[in-house]
């Protein structure tokens, strides 16, 4: 395919006698390169200054959103601002001032502000004050954390230099009552806002420290701009948070809000309510812990008096009175002596089964038994009833006594 003429150099009519040839149209990828290269070579670097609208926050952390005035609007993108803190949100109606290149978008052929750097409207000058101050004081030494003076664990006064009217005062106090109300707090007046602003919050931390108000003091305010945030920022009240005797906290703003204060101050609280928060960690905890330990010696105590009960009441099933004892020595001595008297009878049994055995023995070789039998015992008198075993020791005439089984005669030998 040869290369196609640019449009602007077709002839506008064909040569007579010959038929018209078909036009040779641009791409709409051509078209939109070639706006492109003229358009953004055109607008490199530059500032511009609008409303925003129609602010469309992507999950990539992209942000799209309108850019306008009064007389036109211009489509715009930031990207990866929501990867990164900010001091600041975007929302619709805000004014900005916003420093980027015109970019032309291809798949919808449209142009737009691809923006590097978004300030509020106004703000520009304050932060390069801001940065100023900061590093000028940096260079001093003020932010050094060696020069930080720690904070009393257990502060039971606390001085707070403040606008009594403000939210912040009522949130700080409304935790120190709940988590501490042993603490006492004082509230130095002071604007916390506006020109006026700087000199009070100085008068207020020099009278805390003149007159020993608390064994800390802290420079408390609620959210808002970098303008109305600014008196914090004041080189003045910087040097008067360093040259303090009294260990100082600043609490300024929300979490994402910075000030020069913030870093002269021994510490930096994210919000006031923070700062009453850490200033009563110690005595949460302390609390705490009491009430764990009286919690476990409740414990130990109903344990030890359970255990000393048990072993009370073991004691005694045991301990025996005197009567009940007695009692069982009288019954055990009855029991004894039944066990004696039927033992004793035992062994008499026994002694008469035995003498009966052994008087049928002796019965059974009794010469009585024998004379029961016929025979009969003769016996000399005269020689002291000396039995006569042999007719030989017989002499004539001799008397003689014969003994039978039921009873006795006297004979005389022939």
């Amino acid at each position: 395919m040869g290369k196609r003429k640019p449009p602007e150099e077709l002839p506008l009519f064909a040569q007579a006698g010959r038929p018209p040839s078909p036009p040779v149209a641009w791409t709409v990828t051509e078209l939109t390169s070639r706006i492109r290269g003229v358009l953004e070579p055109a607008f490199p670097q530059i500032w511009v200054q609008g409303e925003i609208s129609n602010l469309r926050p992507a999950a990539s952390g992209h942000v799209y959103f309108s850019l306008k005035d009064d007389g036109a609007c211009i489509s715009a993108a930031v990207f990866g601002w929501g990867r990164t803190r900010h001091s600041f949100e975007l929302k619709d109606g805000l004014q900005v001032l916003c420093r980027g290149r015109v970019s032309v978008y291809p798949p919808r052929g449209t142009y737009q502000l691809t923006v590097e750097q978004v300030e509020p409207l106004g703000a520009g000058a304050l932060q390069l004050a801001f940065e100023q101050l900061k590093a000028k004081l940096a260079v001093e030494g003020l932010f050094e954390p060696r020069r930080k003076r720690a904070l009393p664990a257990f502060p039971s006064r606390i001085a707070v230099v403040t606008s009594p009217s403000g939210a912040a005062i009522q949130d700080m106090l409304n935790i120190l009552r709940r988590r501490a109300p042993q603490v006492h707090v004082t509230i130095v007046p002071a604007v916390v806002q506006g020109a006026e602003a700087p000199a009070q919050l100085i008068r207020g931390l020099q009278a805390a420290n003149r007159l020993q108000l608390g064994d800390v003091v802290v420079l408390a305010r609620g959210g808002g701009s970098i303008e109305d945030l600014w008196a914090f920022n004041d080189e003045g009240l910087a040097r008067a948070i360093a040259a303090s005797r009294l260990p100082v906290v600043s609490a300024v703003g929300h979490e994402i809000d910075f000030t020069i204060a913030d870093f002269v101050a021994d510490l930096r609280a994210p919000t006031p309510s923070a700062a009453a928060e850490i200033l009563t960690g110690s005595w949460v905890q302390t609390a705490q812990a009491l009430r764990e330990a009286e919690t476990r010696l409740r414990g130990a105590i109903v344990r030890d008096l359970s255990n000393r009960k048990r072993l009370l009441e073991h004691v005694a099933a045991r301990v025996v009175s005197p009567r009940d004892r007695l009692r069982e020595q009288a019954q055990r001595c009855d029991e004894l002596a039944a066990r004696l008297d039927r033992a004793i009878r035992a062994r008499l049994e026994r002694g008469r089964g035995r003498l009966e055995q052994l008087g049928g023995k002796l019965d059974a070789l009794s010469p009585l038994k024998v004379l029961e039998r016929g025979y009969s015992i003769v016996r000399d008198p005269l020689a002291g009833n000396k039995v006569i075993r042999s007719a030989a020791e017989l002499t004539p005439g001799k008397r003689l006594e014969v003994k039978f089984h039921d009873g006795q005669a006297t004979v005389e030998a022939v």
